[in-house]
């Protein structure tokens, strides 16, 4: 385990442009999001009543807002938007993937880093497996959505609740990691060259190992995560705000080293 950790960490040190350039990519796609959301949900807020707002007043404001939501048009340039901006992800995204994977293979193998050479060789495949898998990922909530929706209406207490969904949404959350596993294995065969398939029965085989090294890079990630938001909290101030901006660099960092070590992982094996 030990030396797939170093091994990855050196091939994400020689993507360190990358990971500056991801960091670029998830900070304007935060912030676009950010001002969507808020040129919707500022208004709305603005038409809220006073600071000690009497219940009739309260319910009226609801139905005023139910009203222009489902019996007007308002809502629909926003949800074109909102598609808008989730597509544009849905089409970066893989492009960044296919460039990376591309570059770690050949970083591995020749020592270059090939970050564009990759996107144009490998985006198709890499595009089409990351689309095959989201759709996978979401397909669980068309039946789990509806049954968690009636669970809320009709449980008594949390407790109930919790009872209720907590099965389903912990199957969900397996199912999810066990198919960005094995489709990831798949992504780096489409960019190295050897193949889908042989890269999908490779992580099959050495699945164990595999994810054992996943959950251990993602439990590092976790673990800077808590200690960035614990340093923040009892730090507040300057330091506390140049550290929860500056962590979002980190944290894509760990994502890269993450996937180099994954990568790693099953090349070595």
């Amino acid at each position: 385990m030990k030396i797939h950790l170093k091994q990855g960490w050196r091939l994400a040190v020689k993507h360190f442009y990358l990971v500056i350039l991801l960091f670029l990519y998830q900070l304007l796609w935060g912030f676009f999001l950010y001002r969507f959301i808020d040129s919707v949900v500022s208004p709305l807020l603005r038409r809220y009543p006073g600071s000690y707002p009497s219940d009739t007043a309260a319910q009226l404001f609801v139905t005023e807002a139910q009203f222009q939501l489902l019996k007007t048009d308002l809502i629909s340039p926003y949800v074109w938007t909102l598609g808008g901006l989730l597509l544009a992800r849905m089409l970066l995204t893989p492009l960044f993937n296919a460039g990376l994977f591309y570059s770690l293979n050949q970083t591995r193998s020749e020592g270059g880093t090939r970050f564009l050479e990759g996107i144009r060789k490998t985006w198709k495949p890499v595009v089409l497996l990351y689309w095959i898998e989201a759709v996978l990922s979401l397909a669980p909530a068309w039946w789990l959505m509806p049954r968690s929706l009636d669970a809320l209406l009709e449980s008594g207490s949390i407790p109930e609740l919790l009872q209720a969904v907590l099965p389903g949404a912990a199957l969900w959350l397996l199912w999810s990691t066990v198919l960005h596993l094995l489709f990831l294995a798949m992504q780096f065969g489409a960019a190295s060259g050897e193949g889908i398939f042989r890269s999908l029965w490779h992580a099959i085989q050495n699945f164990l190992s595999y994810a054992a090294i996943s959950l251990i890079m993602w439990g590092i990630g976790a673990a800077a995560g808590l200690v960035a938001t614990g340093i923040s909290m009892l730090w507040a101030g300057l330091f506390a705000l140049i550290l929860h901006q500056g962590y979002h660099l980190i944290r894509t960092l760990m994502k890269v080293w993450t996937i180099a070590t994954q990568y790693e992982c099953l090349q070595t094996k």
